[in-house]
C-alpha cells in the first residue's frame, strides 16, 4: 500500500502527508506523517479527517531462474531508444 497525499489539503492548508509504503506483510496501525511549509500555524486533525489516501495495488509473487547466459534478442546491447519506436 502507498500513502499519497490529498492535493485539496495541501492546496487550501498547505499541509502536506508524507508519502510512503507499507510493506504488504505489515499488520500493525497505519500513520500518516504531515508536514507543513509554515512552521508558524499550527494543525488540528479529528478523528475522520480525510488526510490521507492510499493506493493498494497487487504484488505478483514470482520467482527466478538463474542462467549462465541471457540469450540473443533483435535488439541486442542497445540502450535507451534503441528499438526505434
Amino acid at each position: 500500500m502507498f500513502i499519497k497525499p490529498r492535493s485539496g489539503l495541501a492546496f487550501n492548508q498547505g499541509v502536506e502527508a508524507f508519502q510512503g509504503t507499507i510493506d504488504s506483510d505489515y499488520r500493525g496501525e497505519v500513520k500518516v506523517l504531515l508536514t507543513t511549509s509554515d512552521t508558524e500555524q499550527h494543525i488540528a486533525v479529528k478523528k475522520g479527517d480525510r488526510i490521507a489516501q492510499a493506493l493498494i495495488l497487487p504484488i505478483e509473487q514470482v520467482s527466478f531462474e538463474e542462467v549462465d547466459e541471457l540469450e540473443d534478442k533483435d535488439r541486442g546491447e542497445g540502450g535507451f531508444g534503441s528499438t526505434g519506436a
